[in-house]
């Protein structure tokens, strides 16, 4: 079990690819956090490689073959200042509701079957922050 806080808290290496876990957003749990399993991390790299690598890239820099005819192109989790600017909390949203959710393109579509899985939309946000690394 993966212990999840506001920071970024380990990584492991998974079928070549490093996976991150962490979980954040406000301190409203009282800093108590949640455990990531390893199959919820397994479970959120395998959805990561079968839904978003497509559009966002294995590297995570929004040139996955799905971007070529997307306007606008889908994020580059490799930018630090953008990593920045967001919280954990909008990146699950996007994640669960897609783009529109926060004002941004229709062309992110949602994922509302993970909305009743907050630990693998944790583990998601999770890998996206570890592409700023």
């Amino acid at each position: 079990m993966i212990p999840c806080s506001k920071t970024l808290l380990a990584a492991a290496l998974a079928g070549g690819a490093v996976l991150l876990a962490a979980c954040g957003g406000d301190d409203s749990d009282g800093g108590g956090g949640k455990t990531l399993s390893p199959e919820v991390i397994a479970e959120a790299n395998e959805y990561f490689t079968n839904t978003c690598v497509s559009c966002h890239g294995t590297g995570g820099q929004g040139d996955g073959p799905g971007s070529a005819s997307l306007n606008p192109k889908p994020r580059n989790y490799t930018d630090k200042a953008w990593q920045k600017q967001v919280t954990d909390e909008y990146l699950g949203k996007i994640i669960v509701y897609g783009g529109t959710a926060v004002g941004k393109s229709a062309t992110m579509p949602g994922n509302p079957q993970l909305a009743s899985k907050p630990d693998v939309v944790a583990a998601l946000v999770a890998k996206i922050r570890g592409y700023a690394n």
